[in-house]
């Protein structure tokens, strides 16, 4: 080898542990700025991609070059754009953010037999997650944070009270498989899962493929943890026709975030029947019974009260 090489190769190794210092810099000031877990996991790893493409950090427009360079996807570069941005924030200096248009897409919505067989073809862990998701529709960084002390395993309740988002917290009524699933698991820390979300985003992955491949249904491809919350999401606007219950299940703040599920619902199941529970009345006891469990008034007909509830 060359000097010329060899000193080229030298400050080559130089610089990437120069930029791998500034990464651990980073995220340790994220951390004492009260950032959640999942926001430095995913900081880190944007950063990681453009240094392993031969970005210097200090560089803007060595940033840019690569952005340019590379075939990222359009999801892939803005969070590289955000975290580059929060970095740069970090060390008191500003960029030219590239400019990027994501098209705003509807949700894959699988079904809920795929769900299933991705959760049965899953180790414990990852399918205990899933299984969470499923079932409550929390964003994955809120179910990676609750705590053995928050499961209420009496009633069948979990409560969220470490919301993302500026989010609201909520409680959920859950299944007994759930929580079967979730005394499984070991209690060797004050969380369920003792582990990274990019532990686990790994493992989803890796079972994704295999799953697929053995079951033929490259559709499982396509589902990540958030797709969980979309799904969650639409099947209760499709069950109760209450939007404003969907808005408090998935924590929003503002009901535009919601309303989508109503077009994705509604197309899903334009060919289905409603189905309803009908109750009777006679005193005003039983109608105000009903009605506190969610029944709806429907009419009168020769002294009897008809009220009607969604299955």
């Amino acid at each position: 080898m060359g000097t010329a090489t060899e000193t080229k190769t030298v400050a080559g190794e130089i610089s990437q542990q120069n930029n791998k210092g500034k990464i651990v810099e980073f995220l340790w000031w994220l951390k004492k700025q009260n950032r959640s877990k999942l926001t430095i996991d995913c900081y880190s790893w944007a950063l990681h991609k453009v240094v392993e493409k031969g970005a210097e950090l200090e560089e803007p427009e060595s940033v840019k070059d690569v952005l340019a360079k590379y075939n990222f996807g359009d999801q892939t570069k803005r969070a590289i754009i955000i975290a580059y941005t929060t970095f740069l924030k970090m060390n008191g200096k500003q960029w030219q953010r590239p400019k990027i248009n994501i098209t705003r897409k509807l949700p894959f919505i699988p079904l809920e037999r795929e769900i299933d067989d991705l959760i049965a073809g899953s180790g414990k862990k990852p399918a205990t997650f899933l299984q969470l998701l499923k079932e409550t529709g929390m964003r994955a960084g809120e179910g990676i944070r609750i705590k053995w002390t928050d499961i209420d395993t009496q009633r069948n309740i979990i409560t969220l009270n470490e919301p993302e988002k500026n989010g609201n917290p909520r409680i959920f009524k859950v299944s007994p498989k759930l929580l079967s699933m979730i005394e499984r698991l070991p209690k060797n820390s004050q969380k369920i899962f003792n582990c990274t979300y990019t532990s686990l985003k790994t493992s989803l992955r890796l079972a994704k493929k295999r799953i697929a491949r053995n079951l033929n249904n490259p559709r499982l491809l396509k589902i990540t943890f958030h797709t969980l919350r979309h799904w969650k999401a639409t099947m209760e606007y499709h069950k109760t026709k209450d939007v404003m219950h969907v808005k408090e299940l998935l924590g929003h703040r503002k009901l535009d975030t919601t309303l989508m599920y109503i077009q994705i619902a509604e197309t899903l199941f334009q060919h289905e029947p409603d189905a309803f529970t009908i109750k009777v009345a006679k005193t005003q006891e039983e109608i105000t019974a009903h009605l506190q469990v969610g029944f709806e008034w429907v009419g009168e007909k020769d002294g009897l009260v008809f009220l009607r509830k969604r299955k």
